[in-house]
């Protein structure tokens, strides 16, 4: 196989998977808001191979975080956020959410931002749970019934007692050991109940069901081996007594034991719609935070700015790959439609990879692409250029056109080898938009160099051969 040949089929082979990675894209982007939207929550393919716009481009919602240092105790922030961290991105990947951005800033901050996601409610629900979940046997002793009495006529909330007991002596002191006081989400029922005899520490699945009473949803769970054996012990020592299910201190169902429970399954109810019993298996599943997070700062960029951004950002580069386009053109006549095949490629490549690799492009990202087409033409430029002085120095079009190609080569990699290092440093100490820029700046500058060099001269060969270029239009 000839060097033109080899030279021919790598580059074909790159535009066609190039366009098969694409296509994904071309159709999303086709697509309503709505049909986007119920794509990623059934999980289609589809949502999965498109091109991944960032918050600036698609809109959607920053969400910033902040640890409770107060809860800390003995441990080290830094290990404890660490953990954070892990616990946040698996709750949010089991919103579904396309591409978050999930990020610690400073020394007790976390940074999420949801691109596409307008309406936060969700993903501020799920933030916001502690996800402390424990079982408890109700006590109905004599001494816990005085307690709720007393409770109810002093008009007197179990959240109010937990938070200081001691401003209730009365109550206090006719407390059963190890016990406390806990409501059910709406209020309506107050529980005495005894220390934790289980906590979710043990979890290993959760899953909707359809099973409540009158066919509500319902969120299943079970437990590892060891806390299998702690359930059944539980459900074995305690048959027609009640097990208050407790999550973040609030009594979600309180069912009694009719039997013992060997196999570490258990069923959660309580009163929940489809959205509240997703919430719950997602926190479940993702794992208790070790300390709570408060959110303290909520922005969010509707559809409208984002959209403008995606218009304007993209008109304007656009308008500038014409503009070069039609310049090149100009001035170097069908040695220019060379180069302007190969910064064509060089784009369609770039964006084939930005899909293919998930990455998210972003308004930085925008300008990096800029940046990279403007450096492809800048080292076209070169080489058209020391064409042109071979040429006036007497040399005939071929010799012409190795020569300039073999002159410029050097001079192209250094400056490409510089930026590049530039925009590794970028992506190693840069964060969100930053590291954007860097992506894409980076590998526009390898796609060019292939684009530049290899393709431009594969063509020039190619016409040579078939003799359909006696002499250069340039």
């Amino acid at each position: 196989m000839s060097k033109i040949n080899f030279k021919f089929w790598i580059t074909a082979i790159a535009f066609a998977l190039s366009i098969y990675v694409l296509l994904p894209s071309f159709t999303w982007f086709r697509m309503s808001n709505q049909q986007q939207q119920e794509a990623q929550s059934q999980r289609e393919p589809i949502a999965s191979k498109v091109l991944k716009l960032g918050l600036d481009l698609k809109g959607g919602s920053h969400i910033l975080l902040e640890a409770d240092t107060t809860k800390l105790g003995d441990r080290k922030l830094a290990d404890v956020m660490d953990s954070e961290l892990e616990v946040v991105r698996n709750r949010i990947d089991q919103l579904g959410t396309t591409e978050p951005l999930i990020a610690k800033q400073g020394d007790k901050w976390i940074v999420v931002q949801l691109p596409g996601i307008s309406d936060s409610r969700i993903a501020k629900e799920v933030l916001g749970k502690t996800a402390l979940l424990e079982f408890k046997i109700v006590d109905t002793s004599a001494q816990s019934q005085e307690v709720l009495n007393l409770l109810r006529q002093e008009n007197i909330t179990a959240a109010e007692y937990r938070q200081n007991p001691s401003a209730y002596p009365n109550i206090e002191r006719i407390m059963p050991q190890g016990a406390n006081v806990y409501a059910n989400s709406d209020n309506t029922e107050i529980y005495v109940l005894d220390a934790a005899q289980l906590t979710g520490a043990y979890l290993t699945g959760a899953r909707v069901e359809l099973g409540g009473q009158y066919g509500q949803p319902t969120v299943g769970i079970e437990f590892s081996r060891e806390g299998a054996q702690i359930f059944s012990n539980i459900t074995g020592a305690n048959i027609n007594r009640q097990l208050a299910i407790v999550l973040d201190d609030i009594v979600q169902s309180a069912p009694v034991i009719r039997s013992k429970i060997p196999d570490g399954r258990a069923v959660i109810e309580g009163n929940f719609t489809a959205d509240d019993a997703k919430l719950l298996k997602a926190v479940l599943e993702a794992g208790a935070l070790p300390i709570p997070l408060n959110i303290i700062e909520e922005r969010t960029i509707g559809p409208t700015l984002g959209n403008d951004a995606i218009r304007n950002g993209f008109m304007s580069a656009l308008a500038g790959v014409v503009i070069v386009l039609a310049f090149m053109i100009f001035c170097y006549r069908w040695s220019g439609v060379i180069a302007d095949i190969a910064l064509v490629l060089n784009l369609l490549f770039l964006m084939a990879f930005m899909a293919y690799s998930q990455s998210t492009l972003t308004l930085p990202g925008v300008a990096g692409i800029a940046l990279t087409l403007a450096m492809s033409i800048d080292a076209n430029v070169l080489i058209l250029e020391r064409i042109r002085e071979e040429l006036a120095a007497g040399k005939t079009a071929r010799i012409a056109v190795d020569a300039g190609y073999q002159k410029v080569f050097w001079t192209i990699f250094d400056s490409n080898i510089t930026t590049l290092i530039a925009a590794v440093f970028l992506f190693q100490f840069g964060t969100g938009p930053i590291k954007g820029f860097a992506v894409t700046l980076s590998v526009g500058l390898i796609i060019s160099m292939f684009t530049s060099i290899v393709v431009t001269k594969m063509i020039y060969d190619f016409l040579f051969k078939e003799s359909l270029m006696a002499k250069l239009s340039l």
